[in-house]
């Protein structure tokens, strides 16, 4: 399933690339999750860019007829997988989580205040 998973998303890809276009926006197809039955596949999308997110999968639910005629030229299966197309914001959630990593101060970055009884053990030393 693994390996029909990941044929599928890069033919999928390669055929959105190809066939459709989107203004002012990055589409990424980032995972493709195929039912065992090979009847449904889940299609995770990631929308970078000024455009919204919820255009694009309406774009893609619109094209699923030719998207999914395209799909079966390329990739020989028994069924050829109704696809679903859902909006993937892990992209930009992981980005938000960096910001606010970058964004706090380093813990070790302050200078460590001087305990009075160190210095004395180390002049006695």
């Amino acid at each position: 399933m693994l390996r029909v998973n990941e044929v599928v998303r890069r033919e999928l890809s390669t055929i959105i690339t190809r066939e459709l276009t989107f203004e002012d926006v990055l589409v990424t197809i980032n995972q493709v999750d195929v039912t065992p039955d090979l009847k449904n596949g889940h299609v995770f999308v990631s929308v970078l860019g000024k455009g919204s997110g919820h255009a694009v999968i309406e774009k893609l639910d619109e094209n699923r007829v030719l998207l999914q005629a395209e799909l079966t030229k390329k990739v020989v299966l028994k069924y050829t997988p109704h696809l679903v197309f859902h909006l993937d914001n892990s992209t930009e959630r992981g980005a938000r989580v960096f910001q606010i990593l970058q964004e706090i101060e380093p813990v070790g970055s302050e200078p460590a205040e001087s305990d009075p009884d160190d210095d004395k053990q180390t002049r006695e030393h």
